[in-house]
């Protein structure tokens, strides 16, 4: 029914249905006595024997063939009731019907706003309570959800109110909706109330012709423009509709009765309305054939319309056989309509399936523990996709369509519990972090302007080091309170850095020259005699010592320097012992810092460990020896054995050589 409370009875449908077959018993009792009255005619013209008269009330009394009450021509009565009431109600069937339930919060805003603006308010009521309902159904989840979170966070359940512009959108397309309706529907009742009255005056004039004194063409003639009057008389109220049309049908068969005075105007109507019927016949077992049910079912209904209220009755003896063609299609069209609707059920039992399978899998989640946010946020997608799954599956038994809502809102609700538990105590280990975090800014800003600088760095340090090991703080203070730290942080190193750099502004300074010497050398020309070429490259070592210590952080310089000599002085040819110890004498230079003498004690165990290396390696030579003691020297076996033997003893001096030089530095 229609949202028409004052076109209602307020004791509801089953009033409403007894006050129609109230009316449907008053007016065949009206009309029974109307047939009667024409037994006694009051003009001689209308004078027929008895027999006549006697056949004219027997047809009168007899029941249409149209009238015999089918289950599939009942539900096109009913609807065609509805359409009655409301002559754009056909055009709601029109209506694109979409998966409402597969929709988010938005998309559902964006289609209700579509048919405020681009359909008449009267057709698309469905479409709005279905809209309407999952819309509320989702904001009731994400409404409980938030309310769950802002209770956890400590807040009262009498204080909590949450909204969204979303909400607030379709709470204003809801009231203009409303609005609109209650004024189509306050124009409706006048216009349903006068189409009524004037539908009975067209009832009551039809009544009145078989007793009018006036040619019969001239009655024939009003005949036709009263029922001209009644295909143009405009939708009446759906609970008087039959009854209405029932009673026109009456009185139209009684008055054509009447006609038989006059068979050529009663034959001609029916041969017109013969031929009529016969195309919506034609037409009806076409729509049979037609897969597109729905379509199908709609376009009978007009044709039932048409039948009904725009054609009048037929010959007598072809009424029976034309209405069963008639309602053979028509119960033809209804019986894939049902199968059409009994294959949905199916379908719907399947995604009823899928989404219990959904929910489970939602359980199984909820029920798997995890200790970590990653853990947790990768549940949470899972979840959003189960989700979205849920709403995709498509529709399921209106019978249990509420519990399995509930079912799911259960499952998702248990696990935002223990999501909101977790990430609750989560919470309360990050607000502990914040507090350590900020202790060590504390320190960091207590210290940041000290020149202590060999008793803070080291404290500088630790807490640097420290605020690395704490774990996350809340997020909207992460940012602020890692600024914050930096900061002072910042401020200690930049002053620390700057210290330094001013006493060691002639380490710079060395490093610059060096760099400008390095780059100088690489043009350097070698003589191509031994002894002068040497000279030349101890000078260059003596110069470039004499440039004095880089910076730490510079040091690598030494290195690019000593890759360079060796470039150099392996294109000398002289002796590889005096090569080798002039490159280490210049190494050990560089190795050479004041009060540390850390890179000396490594180079050191570097020696020590290759003298050994070497003396194994001779070891294990001379006692390969062992197995050629028959074998004469020349052979080239033992005689490979025996450079090899003499090429380590050579390494060995002076890798020796190296180490008396090293223990020379201490």
């Amino acid at each position: 029914m229609s949202e028409k409370d004052n076109l209602q009875n307020a004791d509801g449908n089953e009033e409403t249905k007894a006050t129609a077959n109230q009316a449907t018993e008053s007016t065949g009792a009206e009309t029974t006595q109307d047939a009667t009255s024409l037994e006694n005619p009051t003009t001689d013209e209308n004078t027929n024997s008895t027999s006549e008269q006697v056949e004219t009330n027997e047809e009168t009394k007899t029941e249409t063939v149209e009238e015999k009450s089918n289950s599939h021509v009942d539900e096109i009565d009913e609807s065609n009731a509805e359409d009655a009431e409301d002559e754009s109600n056909s055009e709601r069937h029109t209506l694109e019907e979409k998966d409402y339930h597969a929709m988010s919060m938005e998309q559902l805003v964006k289609e209700f706003d579509s048919l405020l603006k681009q359909q008449k308010v009267q057709t698309i009521k469905s479409h709005v309570d279905e809209i309407r309902s999952e819309f509320n159904a989702k904001f009731s989840e994400l409404l409980e959800e938030k309310k769950e979170e802002f209770i956890n966070d400590g807040g009262n359940e009498i204080d909590f109110y949450y909204s969204t512009p979303t909400k607030k959108e379709f709470n204003s397309l809801y009231k203009e909706y409303k609005s609109n309706l209650n004024a189509y529907y306050k124009n409706l009742e006048s216009s349903l109330k006068s189409n009524l009255e004037n539908r009975l005056r067209i009832i009551e004039e039809i009544k009145g012709l078989i007793n009018v004194e006036e040619n019969i063409n001239t009655t024939y003639k009003h005949f036709k423009e009263l029922q001209e009057e009644w295909r143009n008389a405009g939708p009446i109220p759906r609970d008087k509709y039959n009854n209405a049309w029932n009673t026109y049908h009456h009185h139209v068969e009684i008055f054509y009765d009447f006609l038989h005075l006059n068979r050529d105007l009663r034959d001609m109507d029916f041969k017109r309305n013969l031929d009529q019927k016969l195309k919506i016949i034609e037409r009806a077992e076409e729509l049979a054939k037609d897969d597109n049910v729905n379509r199908a079912f709609r376009e009978l209904q007009v044709l039932h319309k048409m039948w009904k209220e725009d054609l009048g009755p037929v010959a007598k003896e072809h009424r029976e056989d034309i209405w069963d063609r008639f309602s053979n299609a028509t119960k033809t069209i209804h019986d894939k309509r049902q199968a059409y609707y009994a294959d949905l059920d199916k379908a719907y039992e399947a995604n009823l399936e899928r989404k219990e399978e959904i929910i489970a899998k939602i359980d199984a989640v909820a029920q798997d523990n995890a200790n970590t946010h990653q853990a947790w946020q990768k549940k949470i997608k899972t979840i959003e996709a189960l989700r979205q799954d849920f709403f995709n599956a498509g529709k399921v038994p209106i019978k249990v369509n509420e519990a399995t809502w509930a079912k799911f809102k259960a499952s998702v609700r248990a696990f935002n519990k223990k999501k909101n538990s977790f990430y609750k105590n989560l919470k309360k280990e990050q607000y502990d972090n914040l507090q350590k975090k900020l202790d060590l800014i504390k320190i960091a800003e207590d210290n940041k302007d000290s020149e202590d600088f060999e008793t803070v760095t080291p404290l500088m340090k630790k807490i640097q080091s420290d605020w690395k090991k704490i774990g996350h703080v809340p997020r909207k203070d992460s940012d602020k309170i890692w600024h914050k730290f930096k900061a002072a942080c910042n401020h200690y190193f930049d002053k620390l850095h700057a210290e330094r750099n001013a006493a060691n502004k002639e380490l710079f300074e060395a490093y610059e020259k060096k760099s400008k010497f390095l780059e100088a050398l690489k043009d350097l020309k070698l003589s191509g005699t031994p002894e002068s070429d040497i000279e030349t490259l101890k000078a260059k070592i003596d110069e470039w010592k004499s440039l004095g210590n880089v910076p730490h952080s510079k040091r690598y310089i030494e290195g690019k320097f000593n890759k360079a000599l060796d470039d150099m002085f392996g294109k000398l040819k002289m002796d590889k012992t005096e090569i080798e110890m002039i490159k280490f004498e210049n190494k050990l230079e560089a190795l050479s810092q004041p009060d540390d003498t850390r890179l000396l004690d490594n180079e050191h165990n570097f020696i020590r460990k290759k003298i050994d290396e070497v003396k194994g390696e001779i070891n294990q030579l001379e006692n390969n020896l062992q197995f050629f003691s028959n074998v004469d020297e020349s052979n080239p076996m033992v005689k490979d054995v025996l450079n090899n033997i003499e090429n380590h003893k050579n390494n060995l001096s002076i890798w020796e050589e190296k180490l008396r030089k090293l223990k020379d530095m201490y």
